[in-house]
Parts: structure tokens; C-alpha cells; sequence
């Protein structure tokens, strides 16, 4: 299992991509979390196969339509999922 953290730039905030995040990630069995920040990014911690990974990444960088993706910056994180499944959060407060 990977444990990744992924930070997502451009146009992704008000045009459903938490949602999408949301969908793809229990499409394909990710567990983790998506949220929006205060400065209009959004953030996604995921954990997974590396397979597995590799299309949600690839998701990320195509987003939905509406959405305009400018950077998706990612790190490895000793962070763990203490849930199964995937869910949308609270807005990140600074």
C-alpha cells in the first residue's frame, strides 16, 4: 500500500471536482479523503496499491469537465487511513 498526499491547482474549485475525486477514488477502491483549501486548491490523501495510484493520479491531472488543472504536485506521507472508503471533507482552514 501507498499512502500519497496530492495537491491540485487551476480551476478546481466550484466546478464538481471534489465529486469527481470522489467518485473515480471509490471507482477504483482508493481510500482516503478530498478537500478544498482556503486558497483554491484542493487536496486529496489517498491510499492504495500503486496501480491503483497511477489512475487516480491520472485522474487528477484530466479532472472534470468545467475544470482546468494547472499543477498536481504529489509526496509520499507516512499519514494512514484510519477508514476504509473514500469521503469529501471540511474545507482546509489555512
Amino acid at each position: 500500500m501507498e499512502a500519497r498526499q496530492f495537491r491540485i491547482t487551476g480551476r478546481v474549485q466550484g466546478v464538481g471536482f471534489r465529486f469527481f475525486v470522489e467518485r473515480v477514488a471509490r471507482e477504483i477502491g482508493v481510500n482516503g479523503w478530498v478537500r478544498n483549501c482556503q486558497d483554491g486548491a484542493v487536496e486529496v490523501l489517498a491510499e492504495c496499491s500503486l496501480k491503483k495510484m497511477e489512475q487516480l493520479r491520472a485522474a487528477l491531472l484530466q479532472g472534470p469537465p468545467g475544470s482546468r488543472v494547472e499543477q498536481v504536485s504529489e509526496q509520499t506521507t507516512a499519514r494512514s487511513i484510519s477508514r476504509r472508503g473514500f469521503s469529501i471533507e471540511a474545507t482546509r482552514l489555512a
